[in-house]
């Protein structure tokens, strides 16, 4: 865990940085594809996947070390090309993976906060799943495992292929010639994040476009159908968390409202968006008709109510940024504590901007938690002597996150805000 936390300590402000300068270039061309409230919910999103893999919650059906002893194939030695058949073989697994994720009910349910955003630029990359909690990835590297390719070339390229598919969010670049052809560019990923209805479930691949040619499900952008973002059951919330297991959730209440045990099985295993007859006729679900003509989860909100959402989110991620470079030397109740507070803070600040009322109250519970472990625990013997250096900064961010909820708070009540939550 040590070795990806690292890897996360680089990659997070590349990240970040990359997202500030496409927002700026879309500035400059006056062509803004960022919402303030839907970028902090997407990075956020971000936050929460990190801490998931680096818990390591989850349930690994089978490892790739295990499939290379069961078929006792010899491994292949460490040449050059060796790593090109390896990231072929990840990237064929990925396109199935994620062939699989769009087309069957519940592994929809792990892939469905990567299309939640009705915006589409790099923040949106960072929407990744914490609900995938069974693994079964490794099954689809059978070939790899045949081919002999060793765990090791593995291990090192499959966060190599992940990142690789962030710079392709992005609406600012257009068509890229012959390399369509070869690679997954931001036209062809347009495609796969639009609800127009020719473009649902196309463009599958991850880096090499190849597989979705071979296996039909390839579509071009079309100029004469723009393609719309999001998801055609909406899912009107910033709370990444709640997001996660919103097509569960579903699932879960059709399975115990029909009347058929045969659905009751099945529907966990049908193709996606798949009802029973008699829970589709009795509790219908509303979908959008006109993908061109549709109420977007508003951006609502005073520019410094925005502004508290901003700071909660550079707040929590200096938090999270700290906690990573301290992974060696934390113990792992540490971390894991360290770990449910951001994500209990990711929860509170994003139900903050989607207007429940309860989140004055979960706010300044886990603002004041934070103050007080940064005042005693950082000022105690046990606490690492660099951490000192920290003390002020977090100290400063807890105090203004507290003014700012209390001004928020008044604000709210003197002007009657209307669009306030109440469940």
């Amino acid at each position: 865990m040590e070795a990806y936390a690292n890897a996360l300590l680089i990659a997070i402000p590349l990240f970040l940085l990359l997202i500030l300068i496409e927002i700026g270039y879309g500035y400059w061309r006056k062509k803004i594809t960022y919402g303030v409230l839907d970028t902090v919910s997407s990075i956020s999103s971000g936050i929460t996947n990190i801490l998931k893999d680096t818990l390591g919650l989850g349930i690994v059906l089978v490892t790739y070390p295990s499939i290379l002893t069961f078929f006792n194939v010899a491994p292949l030695e460490m040449h050059w090309w060796v790593w090109v058949i390896g990231f072929i073989c990840i990237d064929f697994a990925g396109y199935w993976n994620h062939r699989l994720s769009h087309k069957i009910n519940i592994f929809w349910n792990q892939h469905m906060i990567h299309h939640s955003s009705e915006s589409f630029n790099l923040a949106c990359a960072l929407r990744q799943s914490v609900s995938n909690l069974i693994a079964y990835f490794p099954l689809l590297l059978l070939p790899a495992a045949l081919l002999g390719v060793p765990y090791k070339v593995i291990a090192i390229l499959a966060p190599v292929h992940l990142f690789a598919q962030f710079w392709y969010h992005t609406q600012h670049i257009g068509k890229l010639g012959f390399l369509e052809y070869i690679i997954v560019t931001p036209s062809q990923h347009r495609v796969h994040h639009a609800i127009n209805e020719r473009y649902i479930d196309k463009n599958l691949g991850q880096v090499f476009s190849i597989w979705d040619r071979m296996f039909g499900t390839f579509q071009e952008e079309l100029a004469s159908d723009p393609p719309q973002y999001g998801v055609l059951k909406q899912v009107n919330t910033w709370n990444p968390l709640t997001i996660n297991f919103m097509h569960f959730w579903q699932i879960a209440k059709d399975a115990w409202r029909t009347s058929s045990w045969i659905d009751k099985l099945r529907i966990w295993f049908m193709p996606t968006g798949w009802r029973p007859a008699d829970v589709a006729n009795n509790y219908p679900v509303e979908i959008i008709e006109d993908v061109f003509d549709f109420k977007r989860y508003p951006e609502s909100g005073s520019s410094l109510f925005k502004a508290y959402a901003i700071f909660q989110l550079l707040g929590v991620s200096m938090i999270l940024l700290l906690g990573l470079s301290e992974v060696g030397s934390l113990e792992a109740i540490e971390y894991m504590f360290l770990a449910s507070y951001i994500a209990l803070s990711v929860f509170s600040y994003s139900m903050f901007m989607d207007r429940w009322k309860g989140a004055y109250l979960t706010e300044l519970s886990r603002i004041s938690l934070g103050l007080l472990a940064s005042v005693f625990f950082l000022d105690s013997v046990e606490a690492p002597e660099h951490f000192y250096a920290w003390r002020m900064v977090l100290n400063a961010y807890f105090m203004l996150s507290l003014a700012g909820l209390f001004y928020n708070f008044f604000q709210s009540r003197l002007t009657h805000d209307t669009n306030v939550i109440s469940s």
